[in-house]
């Protein structure tokens, strides 16, 4: 392997997965799913090592009716469990109930849209109001020592405005009522963006905004999910979003599909706690909660790991495991 193959490996291998498979991915489900299998689920992904979840939304849920438990989750977690732990925020309100219940969330996502279209339909106000309220969410963040993004849905394109201009994004990134995010996540929301984008946007946010972490938050619709991913981190992405199976999408954009696939996410970029035992467990895992949603499974990676190519290693037995059973590959 040459130089630059070690550094690329390096880079990839050590971003930071955040699976949103229990917010993003649960957002366009006809299924609730109970209070008890979210917990459970937050639970399995942590044990087996993924360092960071997206827990549920204070969206309303009466517009969200899969979100409606997630102070019972948030309740039921401990404080070291809610520190790998994030929630979906868009108002001060939320960040101030969901740091009250129970041990507290910590971990907040605020997010608002490049697009005051999208914005509007999915907050339902204009991107200037949800900027304005950003300071006083920092602040009660901060209340609570916790640290809180600025997510900006929309930065790619948007389902009302179509292509969303870079400096749009570029403009959200670098106003001063973001003062005390620790981090930006930039949103493929409709999935519509190619690499060449993803990379470009991220370096300019990287370079002509304040230092935080960069997150991207993309979506598999035309088939770049994992190469997106990809180029972001390249360009400087330390945590990426994936969603197990695929699941997801924003209920709010037409056009929206699934979420990219952790499966192949972690397929692809390999982290140093990822063991092929590890990743037949997370597919297993993923099998079993789509099917509770009745939901089809998109991974890629996935489905290559249910293959009869059983001389690779990352391919499940089939004499050895099955959906739903504990995996027992050897230590593989």
């Amino acid at each position: 392997m040459n130089h630059y193959s070690n550094n690329l490996a390096s880079t990839l291998g050590s971003t930071i997965l955040r699976d949103v498979t229990l917010r993003d991915g649960l957002q366009l489900t006809g299924k609730v799913l109970p209070t008890e299998r979210k917990i459970e689920t937050v639970r399995e992904l942590l044990h087996l090592g993924v360092p960071a979840i997206e827990l549920g939304s204070m969206a309303r849920p009466d517009l969200v009716p899969t979100m409606a438990n997630t102070l019972d989750v948030v309740r039921a977690l401990t404080p070291e469990e809610l520190d790998k732990c994030w929630i979906w925020v868009a108002t001060p309100g939320h960040v101030a109930k969901a740091a009250a219940a129970g041990a507290g969330a910590r971990n907040f996502q605020y997010c608002l849209s490049a697009s005051d279209s999208h914005n509007k339909a999915n907050i339902g106000r204009t991107t200037e109001e949800s900027l304005a309220a950003l300071p006083q969410a920092v602040e009660y963040a901060k209340a609570v020592n916790g640290q809180i993004q600025l997510c900006i849905a929309t930065s790619f394109t948007c389902p009302f405005e179509g292509t969303v201009p870079e400096e749009r994004v570029l403009s959200i990134a670098n106003d001063r009522r973001a003062e005390g995010t620790t981090d930006i996540v930039l949103c493929d929301t409709l999935g519509q963006a190619i690499p060449a984008q993803v990379s470009g946007l991220i370096a300019r946010v990287r370079d002509e905004s304040p230092a935080r972490r960069i997150v991207y938050h993309g979506h598999d619709t035309w088939g770049l999910g994992v190469a997106n991913t990809l180029a972001a981190i390249q360009a400087g992405a330390a945590m990426v979003d994936g969603a197990l199976g695929g699941l997801g999408g924003c209920p709010f954009a037409p056009g929206a599909s699934g979420n990219t696939s952790s499966e192949d996410i972690l397929f692809a970029t390999r982290p140093g706690w990822l063991t092929t035992d590890t990743f037949a467990e997370l597919v297993i895992l993923s099998e079993k909660l789509l099917a509770e949603l009745g939901e089809p499974n998109r991974s890629k990676a996935a489905q290559g790991a249910r293959s009869k190519a059983e001389a690779f290693d990352w391919v499940i037995p089939s004499d050895s495991t099955a959906a739903g059973t504990p995996c027992t590959t050897g230590g593989k």
